[in-house]
């Protein structure tokens, strides 16, 4: 049985600009949203750090939840997308080089499975 799928993704040597960018952040994500036709639940929740940190949202889906946090400090985005319903991959390398000019993309991915070994129990 399947209970979704895990994208965990890290962004390097990023532009440290497009990290500060908190209107960029929030199209971006929008973007993941709507490519991968998932749906928000209630408004996003976004943060801007002061003295031109990063930024950090963070979207509650029908499906799960995505969340963004920005380093621009060391040039690093990292994003956390959890999908309990298939979704195909979405093109994290190629999106995240054109619109925040990363060098490096990482993205692993984990199938949401339960352990067919290990036995059910509750706690109390």
């Amino acid at each position: 049985m399947n209970l979704g799928t895990e994208w965990l993704v890290e962004a390097q040597d990023c532009d440290p600009e497009a990290l500060r960018d908190l209107d960029g952040m929030r199209l971006l994500c929008a973007r993941i949203v709507r490519e991968l036709d998932l749906h928000v639940v209630g408004e996003p929740a976004w943060h801007q750090f002061p003295w031109s940190a990063g930024v950090t949202g963070l979207y509650l889906l029908s499906e799960s939840h995505l969340a963004c946090h920005t380093y621009p400090e060391l040039g690093v985005a990292t994003f956390n997308l959890y999908c309990c319903r298939q979704r195909p991959a979405w093109p994290w390398q190629d999106r995240l080089r054109d619109l925040l000019g990363a060098e490096r993309v990482t993205v692993r991915q984990f199938s949401r499975e339960p352990e067919a070994s290990v036995p059910s129990r509750s706690v109390s």
